[in-house]
């Protein structure tokens, strides 16, 4: 049987915008400077509620702070979503992890400048967010490190530039796309699209995790004590 042998299928956001618009019921003929301004910000707009939606697995870094002994808060970039996890390293390179707590457990810390090596930390989701240590750092862990969710990169018309997605989503971004801009120019036909793009979604999140096993062990020892 022939096939392609290739894997390079990536349409740039105008071709899906133009399918979006076929999706949508409207015809590239019928097509405006004001279709396709709505078109661009309603590609920004599914690109804001994909990242609020969950964890987007290519849109995950790494990213490390350099800790300044008796300073304890650090500024976090401003285009991160959520904090997944962090470890400290010390000077022989070894790592630790360190663990996430509230605004309201870390504001419970009765002395929030005593220094020591680092055990937690406070994610504040500021507009600038920031993320603080504690114990304040002392020098025992030179650098912190935290993988976070940042947001999906702009989506733009100009340049031939395709949407900031992996290819087993493309199907969810065009219903997605298709929805939004059914809701401005054929109104009668948002309501299905919406049911169609949110079974590609969910589809295509599904695909959107680590294969990796997951164990619970309950701690049972009280109850074989002598």
């Amino acid at each position: 049987m022939a096939t392609s042998g290739t894997f390079t299928y990536s349409p740039d956001l105008g071709e899906l915008t133009l399918y979006a618009f076929n999706l949508a019921g409207v015809r590239p003929t019928a097509l405006t400077q004001a279709h396709m301004e709505s078109a661009r910000m309603a590609a920004n707009m599914v690109n804001a509620r994909w990242s609020a939606m969950g964890v987007n697995l290519w849109a995950v870094d790494l990213q490390a702070i350099p800790l300044i002994p008796g300073n304890n808060t650090y500024s976090v970039p401003a285009n991160t979503i959520a904090i997944l996890d962090a470890y400290v390293t010390n000077a022989g390179s070894q790592d630790r992890i360190i663990m996430p707590v509230s605004r309201t457990e870390y504001a419970s810390y009765p002395n929030k400048t005593q220094q020591g090596a680092v055990t937690t930390y406070w994610f504040d989701r500021l507009l600038a967010p920031t993320i603080t240590f504690y114990l304040t750092p002392d020098g025992t862990y030179p650098s912190a490190s935290y993988y976070r969710v940042r947001q999906i990169q702009d989506a733009r018309l100009p340049g031939g530039i395709a949407p900031e997605v992996p290819f087993y989503f493309l199907e969810a971004y065009a219903l997605a796309l298709a929805q939004r801009l059914a809701m401005i120019w054929m109104p009668g036909n948002a309501a299905g699209l919406k049911t169609l793009a949110d079974e590609a979604y969910e589809i295509a999140a599904n695909q959107n995790t680590e294969q990796a096993a997951f164990y619970v062990t309950p701690m049972i020892t009280p109850y074989f004590r002598a």
